[in-house]
């Protein structure tokens, strides 16, 4: 493990609109909205994940390996105000993530084929990703979209968010493209659960998130969204 990094607790769940429903009053007494969170309490997320010529990061997931990472550019709110190339990294049961902004003009530039700008301000983890992009073929893979409804609680940095409506771009890459019109990528009464705290979650919230028959699973909406561009039976989950 790098002590460098701060690594998190990461828990998931797939749920359905009544659970959520239950979940969500049980944690309006016990948790804040996100700042960020629009007037409806919920900001969109679009996300461009970028894999090697050799699927590194889906066949790790896909093979229960522990220790893995991904990248990924992510906006938020269809806005370019705001762009990161992002480095989430999975260690045993923990995660942390690194991240870099971009500029638009970068992001136009990648898009084109032009990794170099990467290069711009030697950023070690834009370096890594150009030194993946050349040795590794580290391309964008798959779009995956979707809505977050975010809560947050101090006490042991708890945040738990509902993420819904899971959309899939196919093969598209371009996250700005207005004509993008993505898919759903998940049953419509289904709904990403997901738990996130630092040492401790307190009692009170573990308490709200435990329904019966509610089982953490393994829901990577990477590999949910690739699952619509496979060309190998292994490729199933």
């Amino acid at each position: 493990m790098n002590g460098d990094l701060q690594y998190r607790n990461e828990l998931k769940f797939m749920i359905n609109h009544h659970q959520h429903f239950i979940i969500r009053q049980r944690l309006k007494g016990l948790m804040k909205r996100d700042k960020h969170a629009g007037v409806g309490g919920e900001y969109h997320i679009r996300s461009l994940y970028f894999d090697d010529i050799h699927n590194t990061a889906l066949h790790e997931k896909l093979g229960g390996i522990r220790d893995r990472a991904k990248y990924r550019i992510r906006i938020y709110n269809h806005s370019d105000g705001i762009i990161h190339f992002e480095k989430k990294i999975k260690f045993k049961d923990y995660i942390a993530k690194v991240k870099e902004p971009l500029t638009r003009q970068m992001y136009d530039a990648l898009l084109a084929g032009d990794n170099s700008v990467l290069q711009e301000g030697r950023k070690p983890l834009l370096l890594e990703i150009h030194d993946r992009m050349k040795h590794s073929l580290l391309a964008p893979k798959v779009i995956v979209d979707y809505v977050r409804e975010p809560y947050v609680n101090e006490h042991g940095n708890v945040r738990i968010t509902f993420d819904k409506e899971l959309r899939t771009g196919l093969h598209a890459t371009d996250i700005f493209d207005p004509e993008l019109a993505p898919i759903r990528a998940l049953d419509q009464n289904l709904i990403i659960l997901e738990v996130k705290f630092d040492e401790y979650m307190p009692s009170a919230i573990q308490t709200a998130i435990q329904l019966e028959g509610l089982n953490r699973q393994s829901a990577s909406k990477y590999v949910i969204c690739r699952k619509y561009l496979k060309s190998n039976s292994w490729e199933d989950y």
